[in-house]
């Protein structure tokens, strides 16, 4: 790969961020020094205070024209060059032997509060030698989308990148829909290694293992010192495990993804690339919101078997580091492999167990399937059914029957009430130990649309609202309850997401 530069930027006055720059200097065989596309007047429309300070970032600095120049990929911080990432990744089932960062830039690497190495990093910085003919901006909707629900999803204690800054850069970008303004995201990330990563790397002579080394390093360094018959097989069985549980986790809040590439599946185990992604209203398996889905292979149910699938095409990578015969690695990645099914079974059923009000371990699957199938049945909304579930312990029985007609419900509510007394605990602190963990508020499909349309024709209240309602989502207040109501089934019928190039 040769450094070839990008488009000439300014530098900035700023202090020195502090970053680093360890992937590009230990594993330089999948980074390319490139700098982003001039923007012609970048200007903070979002910060995360507090995210920033946790980085030991001043965000009234941030803030500047410097800052937001640094924060737009216009400016170039003092320190360390930005580059840009390569990856490879199935996408849809289909192998693409180069993807790579195509509108984004590693600004370099902080150590956040805690002491821990994390990724600063651009989305829609300008097209690098990745873009495949794309122009490598984004708009401010897909943006401030990006912002609204990974904050979302931290709120909700579900692993994921965080969203630093949404910057607009003074410019119109040309969409399906006409012409819309230009902005770019500052993303957090514990990195950016994902299992496309591991596939660029396979295909290139001694850097699967110099990668591997060096994830291994960054984030389960309790490996680094085993023997490499032992280390790198040990380091695939965290990465099943940390997907396991994270892919539990979007499902035990109604998360769909929408776009589960091998590229978008990381090494850290947290969430990445929030495009097309959606909430369910009422509860389907099959629902789909992605518009470029067309057949439905990340529709909500399938994203358990999906991630398997991808966590496979990890394990190929790893052929080679496990053992040098070849049906020996195999038989070792296997039995790992196979161990993904329960993996996620047991973490879905401790996070059904707590939203059900149940001690972990003693959830009955038969209970969790048959209520699956009457929310099914009566289209009930997801988020809702805890919430209500939870006012039935306190003897309001109205909530849940609004959703599932009594008389269909009251065989499994019998069950299921059986099974909260076996705690021993009275019913009222049950109630709100789940109310702990259910959230009254998610990112609803009709209110960040709404709050996008705003934000696009210049009125940033809507988002700034809905931000603040779902990055509390288990508080609920009574002047907030429009934003806890399902979408109208005019609206979700035809409700589809884009991933915004």
């Amino acid at each position: 790969m040769s450094e070839s530069f990008g488009p000439g930027v300014s530098t900035t006055s700023l202090p020195p961020f502090g970053f680093e720059s360890t992937l590009a200097d230990q594993v330089p065989g999948v980074t390319l020094p490139w700098q982003g596309t001039h923007a012609p007047d970048p200007r903070v429309l979002i910060l995360n205070d507090g995210l920033a300070r946790s980085l030991a970032l001043d965000p009234a600095s941030l803030r500047t024209p410097d800052g937001a120049g640094v924060l737009s990929g216009s400016v170039s911080p003092t320190e360390t060059a930005t580059v840009a990432m390569a990856y490879a990744g199935h996408q849809f089932g289909n192998y693409q032997p180069l993807l790579g960062d195509g509108r984004a830039l590693l600004l370099g690497e902080l150590r956040d509060d805690q002491g821990r190495r994390v990724d600063l990093h651009l989305k829609g910085s300008g097209a690098t030698p990745f873009s495949r003919g794309g122009d490598g901006r984004a708009v401010v909707a897909a943006m401030l989308r990006e912002y609204l629900i990974s904050e979302a999803m931290h709120a909700l204690h579900i692993p994921t990148t965080r969203s630093l800054a949404v910057v607009t850069t003074g410019e119109q970008v040309v969409r399906e829909g006409g012409p819309q303004p230009g902005a770019v995201l500052a993303r957090v990330a514990s990195s950016h290694l994902r299992v496309g990563t591991f596939e660029f790397a396979a295909r290139r002579e001694g850097l699967t293992q110099t990668l591997a080394d060096y994830a291994i390093a960054r984030h389960y360094p309790e490996f680094v010192e085993r023997a490499p018959e032992d280390r790198y097989l040990a380091f695939f069985e965290a990465v099943v495990d940390a997907q396991a549980s994270l892919v539990a986790q979007w499902m035990s809040v109604g998360f769909v993804h929408g776009v589960m590439n091998t590229d978008n599946t990381t090494i850290s185990g947290e969430t990445i690339d929030y495009g097309p992604c959606a909430f369910l209203d009422a509860y389907d398996p099959a629902t789909v919101f992605s518009s470029i889905d067309q057949g439905g292979r990340y529709a909500y149910g399938n994203q358990p078997a999906v991630l398997g699938w991808n966590l496979a095409r990890f394990g190929e990578t790893l052929l080679p580091l496990v053992n040098s015969t070849p049906d020996l690695a195999i038989t070792a990645l296997t039995a790992v492999l196979d161990t993904y099914g329960d993996r996620y079974r047991q973490h879905y059923g401790a996070a059904m167990a707590a939203k059900l009000g149940l001690d972990e371990g003693a959830v009955d699957g038969a209970l969790v399937d048959d209520l699956h199938r009457l929310l099914t049945d009566h289209r009930a909304d997801w988020t809702l059914t805890f919430r209500a579930l939870a006012e039935n312990l306190r003897g309001n029985s109205v909530p849940f029957d609004s959703l599932v007609p009594p008389d269909a419900s009251r065989s499994w509510l019998e069950s299921w009430r059986t099974a909260v007394s076996a705690r021993g605990q009275d019913f009222s602190s049950v109630a709100d130990g789940m109310d702990r963990v259910n959230p009254a508020y998610i990112p609803r499909n009709h209110l960040v649309d709404a709050a996008l349309q705003a934000a696009t024709a210049g009125d940033l209240g809507p988002f700034e609202r809905l931000l603040e309602v779902v990055t509390s989502p288990f508080d609920r207040h009574d002047d907030r309850s429009d934003y806890s109501l399902p979408a109208p089934e005019n609206f979700s019928a035809g409700f589809r997401t884009y991933c915004g190039t």
